[in-house]
């Protein structure tokens, strides 16, 4: 990993799946290696993402149509004033979410069509795509039991809602296995921290930020 080129890493998945903590431990391992991390989530990355995700998560109803507009929102703000200034100085960007998430809430879960919504997602991004994308798969029940009685607007979908999503991160990973590691949410978060850091070590021996197809 050359300390002079920014990595980006994005981790997706169901809500409960555990990704927050693979975020942290990826982080301080990174840190522990000398590298400069910048941690951070979507939405929410920006202080317009926290008033997006604050809105969308926690408001009054949000039609499908103009939940995916304020996430694409969201993201490309997020892109210009965050991620892509910090990838261009070598850091190691680590993402809590990124455009896969809308592609699978929006997209499968609200049905408003994943290639359309992919579309809107990459161009307000300006094509950034992350060097490595982590799935934490785990199934809806087991992540509705770890969220316990706090759910926002998007957690309190019914289970069938948060099993089409499931089931579009997994077809995503199998359609680009070169970019996704797919990992068992349920397993110890020590070992799936090795299998995310050995996935990266084998992504950054040769590549870099890079730009969707």
């Amino acid at each position: 990993m050359s300390a002079r080129d920014g990595v980006f890493i994005a981790f997706e998945g169901g809500d409960g799946a555990g990704k927050s903590t693979q975020v942290h431990l990826l982080a301080d391992a990174l840190r522990a290696r000398g590298r400069e991390v910048l941690v951070t989530r979507q939405p929410g990355g920006t202080d317009l993402g926290a008033a997006i995700r604050d809105l969308v998560l926690h408001g009054d109803h949000v039609s499908p149509r103009a939940e995916a507009l304020l996430f694409a929102a969201d993201k490309a703000h997020h892109v210009d004033l965050v991620l892509r200034p910090a990838l261009e100085a070598g850091q190691v960007v680590v993402t809590d979410r990124y455009t896969d998430s809308s592609v699978a809430y929006q997209g499968a879960g609200r049905d408003l069509g994943a290639g359309e919504v992919h579309d809107l997602q990459m161009w307000a991004v300006g094509s950034l795509v992350p060097d490595l994308t982590v799935v934490v798969d785990v199934d809806p029940q087991e992540g509705r039991r770890r969220r316990g009685d706090t759910h926002d607007r998007l957690e309190s979908e019914a289970d069938a809602f948060h099993a089409a999503i499931r089931e579009h991160f997994l077809a995503m990973a199998r359609g680009n296995p070169q970019r996704y590691l797919v990992v068992d949410g349920t397993a110890p978060p020590e070992d799936v921290h090795a299998q995310v850091l050995a996935a990266l070590d084998r992504v950054t021996a040769t590549d870099h930020p890079g730009e969707a197809p």
